[in-house]
């Protein structure tokens, strides 16, 4: 048997230990101090076989070094990232595996040496972590994806659930186990098993986890460490185990604010189908062009564009046809009077997951945009499954995906894709990938609790930006959506908490103009310098300050429960010796996400790093605050 191994994080925080069981198994343990955080936990990768290809005869050599580096985001929560990690490699000649110990958390992966086809069946990667601790989860393999609202059980009652799974050991103990770097390879899932956690690949409709070609190496597993759910938000582990920008010109690549022809299709004012209800005809989008021009937005998204909407067309999704306008649409005209007025056309691509189909229109469909000077695409999957039978998160669903990033970042477009794959920080290498859906949004409009949204920024938050459709301003009476249950100034909140490169104020023009809560959304950033992430408790609470890229004002978000808090804000984090002149959009005394969701308050003072600031949130609510330098 050959002999241990361990690593230290670069401050020394975590210890890490990995080894070779007499049975030739690969093993690894993780120290937090001298608490041990993760038990031994066994290595598995299995062929078609059922061998482990990981499981050595031979000797296993090692190496061990030492990286450090800080690199410049495209765009991202914070303008500079520091990579600094110890990292241990166990290898033979025919595989290695590779564990990176961060400050904050461990990275590892296999890596498969040779050439021709390898089928992987499955993959078995323990994480044995204490059945009694908490969880916060959405079940996978399921029709509508990662679209259900978080449950919070012992993770010896978790069933098979998608990455991230946040849990909670103790007060003083919190940890997030997801993937990096997911590439021609099948999700990564996380069930119990009797030690404690393992993982179960999406598997292809044949079964396997992946049909490989050799060398190939498997997405990065990731285990974040924290003695808090606030420091888990912090984590860049995610970002630091991708690869550097593919893309070598990325100036093209630019955040902004948008409108859409959207949100009256879910209140059922409008169609996505043609006829005398069309959302999206030549007209509406020349109105909503004006309005995006009005109020200060840059660019504006149009659903219902093309053919294929009529009818049923979850069921004939042949019929979607990404190159043909609907009669009453003319894109032509229509890009054209955007492009008068600088405003950028989000163009929009509905799928129903028939990947054949989208595939062989994809190159014309991107090129045909590209020739409009439509620079953004919203693509859509909204199906069970893709082509009606692969799970949308197996190698096929992941290839296709990946598809269309690279394709679209050689026509030089940027997506925002919806019924995606879970985001695993590859924006970081394909920074035209700007933002995806990936959760329940406001189109599920009164299913959604208010405790929500104080989930997402220590669950689907760690796996990259979201689109959540924010900004909506009318909360109630919304027809088929009946209720949105949030006050209005948490609304304004989600631009600062939820974070995205491509920010959508969803809501009608009319309940936008006029209103002096717009403000906020006109003025708040979508390029941070920094972030700060202040207070709060998975499900309770969540503030987060944020610096401008581009200026030296911040602003802050908190969001809260169904129950009503109160806070104090300490602003140290603020420059010192400085004044700032804060404006505080924020819940007034009787605000309550049920009973009064539009009573708001905007209330301006001057402030500085040395005060705090008493907040309340409502039952629902929340706060936003822009704090400009002066």
């Amino acid at each position: 048997m050959d002999k241990n191994h361990s690593i230290t994080s670069p401050d020394r925080n975590l210890r890490l230990e990995v080894g070779r069981n007499i049975d030739g198994r690969i093993w690894y343990s993780l120290y937090k101090g001298d608490q041990q955080v993760i038990d031994k936990s066994f290595l598995g990768l299995f062929d078609e076989n059922d061998v482990n290809i990981i499981s050595p005869q031979a000797e296993l050599e090692s190496e061990i070094n030492t990286f450090d580096e800080t690199w410049r985001q495209t765009w991202g929560e914070t303008e500079f990232v520091r990579n600094n990690y110890s990292q241990i490699k166990l290898f033979t000649q025919h595989f290695a595996v590779y564990f990176r110990l961060f400050d904050d958390g461990l990275g590892f992966r296999y890596e498969l040496f040779g050439q021709g086809d390898l089928n992987i069946k499955s993959e078995r990667t323990e994480f044995n972590i204490d059945l009694a601790a908490e969880g916060w989860w959405i079940p996978a393999l399921q029709p509508e994806r990662y679209e259900h609202l978080y449950k919070k059980t012992t993770l010896g009652e978790i069933p098979l659930v998608h990455t991230p799974l946040t849990i909670k050991q103790s007060e003083k103990s919190y940890f997030s186990i997801h993937e990096a770097a997911l590439y021609d390879y099948g999700s990564m899932n996380i069930r119990a098993h009797e030690k404690g956690l393992v993982s179960q690949i999406t598997p292809r409709l044949d079964g396997f986890a992946g049909r490989v070609q050799l060398p190939f190496a498997t997405p990065w597993r990731v285990v974040l460490v924290a003695d808090s759910a606030i420091e888990l938000t912090e984590s860049k582990v995610v970002l630091n185990l991708n690869d550097p920008p593919k893309i070598k010109d990325t100036s093209w690549i630019k955040p902004m604010k948008f409108m859409g022809i959207w949100w009256s299709m879910h209140l059922d004012y409008t169609t996505w189908a043609g006829g005398l209800r069309h959302g999206a005809t030549t007209l509406t989008a020349m109105k909503y062009i004006n309005a995006c021009k009005k109020l200060g937005l840059k660019g504006l998204l149009i659903e219902g564009w093309n053919e294929g909407w009529d009818g049923n067309w979850l069921e004939n999704s042949d019929d979607m046809r990404h190159l043909q306008p609907a009669p009453d649409f003319d894109i032509h005209l229509v890009s054209q009077y955007a492009k008068s007025k600088n405003i950028e056309l989000i163009g929009h691509h509905e799928t129903v997951g028939n990947i054949a189909h989208y595939e062989y229109e994809l190159p014309e469909a991107y090129e045909y945009y590209r020739q409009l000077g439509v620079k953004y695409v919203k693509t859509g999957y909204a199906a069970p499954r893709m082509t009606g039978s692969e799970f949308h998160h197996s190698q096929i669903g992941v290839n296709h995906y990946q598809k269309t990033v690279e394709m679209a970042a050689k026509n030089q477009i940027m997506l925002d894709i919806h019924e995606p794959i879970k985001g695993t920080g590859i924006e970081r290498t394909w920074p035209n990938l700007m933002t995806r859906e990936g959760a329940v949004t406001h189109e599920y409009g009164s299913n959604i609790t208010p405790e929500h949204t104080a989930i997402l920024p220590f669950t689907r938050m760690l796996a990259g930006p979201i689109d959540y459709s924010s900004g909506l301003f009318k909360l109630q009476d919304l027809g088929r959506k009946k209720q949105i249950k949030t006050t209005l100034a948490k609304q304004l909140a989600f631009y600062v908490v939820l974070y995205s490169p491509l920010q959508f104020a969803a809501d009608l023009p009319e309940n936008y103009f006029g209103h002096p809560a717009f403000e906020f959304i006109r003025d708040v950033p979508v390029e941070w310098q920094e972030t700060v992430p202040l207070q709060g408790e998975i499900g309770e609470y969540f503030v987060v300050a944020r610096k401008d890229l581009k200026s030296q004002d911040w602003y802050i978000g908190g969001v809260g429960d169904e129950n009503p808090r109160e806070i104090e804000l300490k602003l140290d984090f603020l420059d010192e010796g400085a004044d700032y002149r804060a404006k505080i959009y924020r819940d007034d005394e009787t605000s309550h996400f049920d009973e009064n969701p539009h009573a708001f308050k905007i209330d301006e003072r001057v402030v500085n790093g040395h005060e705090a600031l008493a907040l309340r949130m409502a039952p629902g609510g929340g706060f936003a605050i822009r704090l400009q330098k002066t």
